[in-house]
């Protein structure tokens, strides 16, 4: 059987990630089994706002608003000690968790005919998504083995706009963070 990961995301869908390749490393072999998002291209990630505007609202006065509200935020350094659990989901928790908490609020709060997760959850909670969908066999396993490979270090120097283009995700724009005492 074909794994069409493509038919989960729509084409035009879009997202504003924080990258974190310092993790893929660690979560990269377990991502690729057991997310279906790192399958469609995806990279180890945290969502600042997803789903954001259907890609073909986005237009050069966008990108200017993107950039206007990301601008007041500053570079930072996470850490990624633990793991965290949603149903049928497994995660890296990031901490401290609280500019990514200010990053999406401020994304929302501009946008907000495009709440996080569509609205269905009232707290959005920071997280690296590991695995999604999987059994909790698979979930215990994956955890087991990442529970031997933290803590990991990331810093956060930029926000990317990210689209489906009814195949893979690929980046479409990156918006970077100003650096401490600038």
């Amino acid at each position: 059987m074909t794994d069409d990961t493509s038919s989960m995301f729509p084409a035009g869908r879009t997202a504003l990630i924080v990258r974190m390749p310092e993790a893929e490393p660690v979560v990269g072999d377990w991502r690729g089994r057991l997310d279906p998002a790192a399958r469609a291209g995806v990279p180890a990630h945290v969502s600042v706002l997803y789903p954001f505007l259907e890609e073909g609202l986005i237009d050069a006065s966008v990108h200017a608003s993107i950039a206007a509200v990301l601008h007041p935020h500053h570079a930072f350094d996470l850490r990624f000690e633990r793991t965290g659990r949603f149903p049928g989901m497994l995660y890296l928790a990031p901490e401290p968790d609280a500019p990514l908490r200010r990053l999406t609020r401020s994304v929302a709060e501009r946008w907000p005919e495009a709440p996080p997760y569509g609205g269905r959850h009232p707290d959005t909670v920071p997280h690296l998504t590991v695995a999604q969908g999987a059994g909790e066999a698979e979930l215990d396993a994956a955890e087991a083995d990442l529970a031997g490979r933290l803590p990991l270090a990331a810093r956060v120097s930029s926000v990317d706009l990210v689209a489906h283009d009814g195949t893979a995700w690929r980046e479409r724009a990156r918006f970077p963070l100003r650096e401490p005492g600038k």
